[in-house]
């Protein structure tokens, strides 16, 4: 199965998405890794992504993806529309949505230095936000283990369920 761990920046991707990896033995993928350099031109300078801009990023991830039995991406994915492409063709997928307050959000995002994409695109990032209706919600005020049990246990009640 792939899952897909999403959120805005800050929420806790690549932390919880490795540490899941980690726990189901499989690869773990990193979007931030795979976006092209005029992507990572325009974070850095503050300006958010238009949908133009993450088309094609979207497709070389569902590429990466269709290649794959079993992995987890840690990717923003912050619209229906951008998750439907991640998984397009991609028969056995779970979300994983961490879902935590712009506040504590802020308050991560103080605390890192991530070499493209500043705070000040958070707002941005909020907006956009379109949160999924089937997604397994993870509330990231949780310290990482616990995130990572929950999505662990989880994930084993959709596997008995199918």
């Amino acid at each position: 199965m792939i899952v897909v761990v999403m959120g805005v920046s800050g929420a806790g991707k690549s932390v919880l998405g490795s540490r899941l990896a980690e726990r189901l033995g499989c690869r773990f993928i990193d979007a931030d890794e795979h976006h092209p350099p005029q992507n990572v031109t325009k974070m850095a300078s503050g300006t958010p992504l238009s949908d133009e801009d993450r088309w094609p990023w979207l497709d070389k991830l569902n590429a990466l993806l269709r290649q794959e039995t079993h992995a987890v991406l840690a990717c923003s994915a912050l619209k229906e529309a951008y998750r439907v492409r991640l998984t397009a063709g991609i028969s056995r997928y779970r979300i994983v949505f961490l879902r935590g307050d712009i506040g504590l959000i802020r308050s991560r995002l103080k605390s890192r230095q991530h070499r493209y994409m500043p705070a000040s695109l958070l707002d941005s990032q909020f907006a956009a936000l379109e949160p999924p209706a089937q997604a397994i919600e993870i509330d990231v005020s949780a310290d990482a283990e616990a995130c990572v049990g929950s999505i662990l246990s989880a994930l084993g009640a959709f596997k008995r369920a199918r």
